[in-house]
């Protein structure tokens, strides 16, 4: 009796629990995918940065998404299926059978990195090869590359590449 309760009790947490998935989008779809998804009452997430575009004739500010195709959407397991209402959405990105999770610490790492910066004095002598600590991300990553003003950072637990500006 004990045991059926408590499988009960799991099968209901599984439902009500949220998950962060990794949802396919049509190409270039990504911001209006967002904007549908949050109509819909769905929590939502997708890196930007703006880029200034150049054209013959004018220069533009652009809002780009960091994960092209991709949004990242919350939502508990027995509402999965809402998310195809939307147009634009193609799929969910599996990964050995299975829909891929993202933590809550890694959504709440990218949105640190993004909104701050982490800046090492060129005074600081860096070489290709040492292990750095990256306090916004709280991990510690190789240096693959130095390039002019911008150095080039392997992240050991994402697994994930980043830049940052050398001062």
């Amino acid at each position: 009796m004990e045991l059926a309760n408590i499988k009960k009790q799991y099968i209901m947490r599984q439902k009500i629990k949220k998950d962060w998935f990794v949802l396919c989008t049509k190409a270039r779809q990504e911001l209006k995918v967002l904007e549908c998804l949050n109509q819909l009452g769905i929590d939502t997430y997708t890196p930007t940065k703006t880029v200034v575009k150049h054209w013959s004739d004018r220069k533009k500010k652009v809002k780009t998404c960091l994960l092209p195709s991709m949004v990242l959407v919350r939502l508990p397991n027995n509402e999965v299926n809402k998310v195809f209402e939307v147009t634009g959405v193609k799929r969910y990105l599996f990964v050995h059978g299975v829909r891929a999770l993202v933590y809550d610490y890694e959504v709440v790492a990218m949105k640190n990195y993004l909104e701050s910066k982490f800046e090492v004095d060129k005074q600081t002598k860096i070489r290709i090869g040492e292990t750095i600590d990256i306090p916004l991300l709280n991990q510690s990553g190789e240096i693959v590359a130095i390039e002019g003003k911008n150095c080039i950072v392997r992240l050991q637990m994402l697994a994930a590449t980043m830049s940052f500006q050398l001062n």
